[in-house]
């Protein structure tokens, strides 16, 4: 877990920092994510959602635009290796101010999320059980 400054912002874990350097330029783009988290994306990646956003043909479709890409923000990493999370969305991340923020990869993204959040939607998940191709996984 790491902890958010009172100006909002945090170390990124040594575990990615190299990793968004070299692949992104220390560059991120933070917005919201329907899960209640926060997603942190290497600006390629979010050019990419944005594109199937922008193609999204569905009646909920500016929804989902508003949501992702009405709530984004470009962030770099600074040289003391933090982001600066802009206040908006902590507020709506539900951060609190010299709180807790657990970073987590996930795939081709991060995600940053409040400890409380982040347990209850870990309970919901393990409440609906494991999907089939994950009980039927085998070392070979």
């Amino acid at each position: 877990m790491l902890t958010l400054d009172v100006k909002g912002r945090l170390t990124v874990p040594s575990k990615w920092r190299e990793q968004i350097q070299e692949k992104a330029a220390g560059q991120l783009v933070v917005c919201k994510d329907p899960s209640g988290c926060l997603g942190l994306y290497p600006p390629p990646v979010f050019a990419q959602l944005a594109d199937v956003l922008l193609k999204l043909d569905s009646p909920d479709a500016d929804e989902w635009r508003r949501l992702y890409l009405g709530s984004h923000a470009e962030l770099e990493i600074d040289s003391g290796s933090r982001i600066l999370v802009p206040p908006e969305l902590r507020r709506w991340a539900g951060f609190k101010e010299n709180g807790s923020v657990i970073f987590m990869g996930v795939g081709v993204h991060f995600e940053l999320w409040d400890p409380e959040r982040s347990e209850i939607s870990e309970s919901q998940v393990i409440a609906k059980g494991k999907p089939e191709a994950l009980r039927t996984l085998v070392l070979q």
